[in-house]
């Protein structure tokens, strides 16, 4: 949507909100939106005054209203139209469309760290961004959650902008695809919908496997993809699943093949060391090397994860004024623990839990899942059924279907046992943490 456009209906509803005109006229009538820049509005305003006061008074007020204007939430910055700030706005933004394509300005090719992992995707992806429609369309980029796939499709849009300023670029996931539709349809508004996504240069759509089960959704992208593909339009998507798992119409699913599928995989400990001391830099935080080295070996999952996990050690230590030359493994585990454990959640199942328990004590999983009630069997089954509880996300009904059919009051009572015993004994508190170190470790 153009400035005009913008402009246009900030100034109407404004004028409906502000319903005495002599108001309106000495503190809105000046007042616009310049700039929109992933979620941030610039308002100018006449004078330092003018800021302070509408800055005081009626911030939330024209926040709502830039909100329904740009059908976005933003947050506001005023700015005077005398200031410096002001006259580079304005300047850089005559030459842009207004549309803003959504592109976070934290994920840039500079700020992204290649690895094994991911540097055919990111290759492909500079690709893309240098000769559009010319050499991957479209380019798809799969991988697992927290991995990189929306940095780089936001690399891709700052760069190709970068080259082609006056390039019409939009980032959008499928959810606020799918909404656009609902809307436009609703309001009888499909030639705008229609208009939004196919008059384009530049379409990166995240996340297209919620596409699934939206079946006018995907009549609509199908069409949407054709038309960008036959103008010579680049198309970039990202997904959780290569193209041919997707759960999707066939005739889409095939047009994905047409360009290039690449996908992110789980970085290596080099490389999440390397993560972490970027962001580290471009954070500002300062931690000896061997820390980074500690929460890289800790943290698995994915890169949000870890830069989180970095985060909050930072937090930590600055919050309780800690000695950062203090820090030691210790200190790492106890900060990290709440993600450690989740990550151990997503790993075990029952039967890995009940395989290490059984080990443990030398006894088989069938006898721990039989009914023999006798002690050396008995026991260890609650500490199996406690485990199971603790280390994933099995409903109590389900722990007990796992034990041959055994009630859930069976598995809570097994349960509310060995969390006492853990208390009050130090041998069980003992035998559960060796259990859960082999567990950890897969040596059992």
């Amino acid at each position: 949507m153009p400035f005009e456009s913008i402009n246009y209906n900030f100034t109407k509803l404004l004028k409906e909100k502000i319903s005495n005109q002599n108001t309106y006229d000495a503190w809105f009538k000046e007042t616009n939106i310049i700039k929109i820049e992933y979620d941030k509005a610039y308002i100018s305003v006449p004078n330092s005054f003018a800021k302070k006061f509408l800055s005081k008074s009626y911030y939330h007020l024209i926040n709502e209203v830039v909100n329904l204007a740009c059908n976005k939430n933003l947050d506001l910055e005023f700015v005077e139209n005398s200031s410096e700030e002001y006259v580079k706005i304005v300047n850089k933004t005559k030459s842009q469309n207004l549309s803003t394509s959504n592109l976070n300005p934290k994920y840039i090719f500079e700020d992204f760290v290649v690895g094994e992992n991911n540097r055919f995707a990111h290759a492909a992806s500079l690709a893309v961004a240098e000769n559009p429609a010319k050499l991957y369309n479209p380019l798809y980029i799969y991988g697992g959650v927290g991995l990189g796939k929306t940095h780089l499709m936001h690399a891709i849009g700052h760069h190709y902008q970068e080259l082609n300023p006056k390039a019409n670029v939009l980032y959008v996931s499928s959810e606020t695809f799918t909404n656009d539709l609902i809307n436009s349809l609703k309001d009888g508004k499909i030639e705008n919908f229609r208009n939004k996504y196919r008059n384009i240069d530049l379409l990166l759509i995240d996340d297209i496997q919620f596409l699934e089960n939206k079946e006018k959704t995907q009549d609509e992208f199908f069409h949407t993809f054709n038309t960008l593909k036959d103008a010579n339009k680049q198309i970039v998507i990202s997904s959780d699943e290569p193209p041919a798992k997707l759960k999707i119409e066939e005739r889409l699913t095939s047009r994905f093949n047409w360009g290039l599928s690449t996908d992110i995989g789980q970085p290596d400990f080099e490389t999440r060391v390397a993560i972490l001391r970027k962001k580290a830099s471009l954070d500002g935080i300062k931690l000896n090397d061997d820390i980074y080295s500690m929460i890289a070996s800790k943290i698995t999952s994915n890169i949000r994860e870890l830069e989180g996990s970095l985060l909050r050690v930072d937090a930590y230590v600055t919050l309780h004024n800690i000695d950062r030359k203090s820090i030691d493994e210790s200190f790492i585990d106890e900060t990290l623990k709440d993600i450690t454990n989740k990550q151990i959640k997503m790993k075990l199942n029952d039967q890995t839990i009940k395989k290490a328990v059984a080990t443990f004590y030398g006894i088989s999983v069938e006898e721990m899942i039989s009914r023999r009630r006798s002690r050396n069997i008995s026991f260890p089954r609650q500490i199996a059924m406690y485990l199971i509880r603790e280390l994933t996300d099995f409903s109590l009904p389900k722990i007990g279907s796992s034990f041959g059919g055994k009630d859930h009051t069976t598995v809570m009572h097994a349960c509310d046992k060995i969390a006492i015993g853990i208390q009050t004994n130090p041998e069980i508190k003992q035998v559960v943490n060796q259990i859960k170190e082999s567990l950890e470790t897969g040596k059992f």
